[in-house]
């Protein structure tokens, strides 16, 4: 059968529950879930030759959202460079990873450099939208704007250039917005600026989440931010000065904050394990995974030169590094599908509890169709992965019923499906 036939007579996915473990059939028609089931004795008796034993099927799960990803295989969202196919080659290379929703982010830069980005991406969105067919789906879900807005004190600003910093400024985010065709959706900010509550009321009111990050703010500055719209801290316990008072800080004030959901870098080499622990008691379901990888996420090991960083070193486990400089990272280079790992591997959660963290929740926060992961009704965002030696290996991918990655067949369909 054709991928069209395929597509209109639906199909069905047989696997292992994602939090269970449970052998189920995932049934899809016209681009949702039609049906999820358990795999019962009639099941079996029909298909006793063809239904392998439980351990032997693929895991079956909601499409990874990445909220923070400034790049992946070699391809930059903050190029000089940028071009519409750079943004279609990352929407590809993401199927593999399983990744069915992502915002691209654009960090801070000069103001031409920024908006030139946000019209690049708004424009192979569009494209895509236009093409309609199989070649018209495409996984992003909106933009993320990490800066200019952000502290401008060493160590806060991360890798951010001082240069570029600046006071949140609603003409220029709506000049910003313009350019980017109402796409962005998460402003990453500080609170310290004393234009900043004006701005995230702003930013509630046309429906962006406001987010606190790469931050120095007091208690009460954190306080009211989250009294005027912000929803989310990003990436908690990174971006920040290398010595904080015992207390307060402002990594406990947005722990402690009921009010504030927090995304983490959980790739073994940002946060030590004990204080994803911690996260995870305080924020409970409202603690998201993100990538925040940047171009050479994904690539072969070895020393690299970049814009940002410089000389950097990538290692055979994904630690990127200053070159020489073990200690100091210059970036995230793995894939929600390591952070899921590793939040396992440490004992944390279960593998299920670590996948809805880079799943439902973050769609929960963004009010994506597809919170409802699993069930009927939810669009058929989907993952099929296997576990090798504690990794996860994604096997194929599926957004609103296409299946847009399949490893089996990588080297001739690559991006496209059956």
């Amino acid at each position: 059968m054709d991928r069209s036939n395929r597509e209109a007579a639906g199909f069905e996915l047989m696997g292992r529950h994602y939090r269970t473990g449970e052998p189920i059939v995932v049934r899809v028609q016209e681009g949702v879930i039609a049906e999820c089931r358990s795999i019962d004795a009639a099941d079996r008796e029909s298909n006793a030759a063809n239904l392998p034993e439980a351990e032997a099927l693929p895991w079956l799960a909601p499409g990874l959202v990445d909220l923070q990803i400034n790049g992946y295989g070699g391809l930059d969202m903050n190029g000089p460079d940028l071009a519409e196919e750079t943004v279609e080659a990352l929407i590809d290379r993401l199927w593999a990873e399983g990744v069915t929703s992502f915002y691209p982010t654009v960090i801070t830069g000069t103001d031409e450099s920024m908006e030139r980005a946000l019209a690049v991406i708004h424009r192979a969105c569009s494209r895509l939208e236009q093409e309609g067919g199989p070649g018209g789906m495409h996984s992003i879900a909106g933009i993320h704007l990490e800066g200019p807005f952000i502290s401008p004190e060493d160590g806060p600003r991360g890798a951010h250039n001082r240069a570029f910093v600046k006071a949140p400024d609603l003409k220029r985010l709506e000049a910003w917005q313009q350019a980017a065709g109402g796409r962005i959706r998460i402003v990453t900010l500080s609170p310290e600026w004393p234009e900043a509550e004006a701005f995230i009321a702003r930013c509630a009111e046309l429906g962006i989440v406001a987010a606190i990050g790469h931050t120095a703010a007091s208690a009460d500055q954190i306080g009211r931010a989250a009294a005027a719209g912000a929803g989310l801290s990003t990436h908690l316990g990174n971006g920040a000065h290398p010595v904080l008072p015992r207390h307060p800080n402002y990594i406990w004030d947005q722990l402690a904050d009921e009010r504030l959901w927090a995304s983490v870098i959980a790739d073994g080499f940002h946060l030590p394990a004990a204080f994803l622990k911690v996260a995870r008691k305080v924020k409970g379901d409202r603690l998201i995974l993100v990538s925040d990888a940047v171009s050479l996420g994904g690539m072969p090991p070895g020393n690299y030169d970049t814009p940002v960083g410089g000389h950097v070193t990538l290692t055979e486990q994904g630690r990127l590094h200053l070159a020489g400089q073990p200690a100091l990272l210059a970036g995230s280079a793995l894939p929600l599908t390591a952070g899921i790992a590793h939040m396992r591997s440490c004992g944390i959660c279960s593998l299920g509890e670590a996948w809805d963290m880079a799943s439902t929740a973050p769609s929960k926060l963004m009010k994506l169709e597809a919170d409802a992961g699993l069930q009927p009704g939810a669009p058929a965002d989907l993952a099929v992965f296997t576990l090798e030696a504690g990794q996860i290996r994604i096997q194929e991918t599926y957004k609103r019923g296409k299946r847009m990655f399949s490893r089996a067949c990588e080297a001739e369909c690559y991006g496209n499906g059956p």
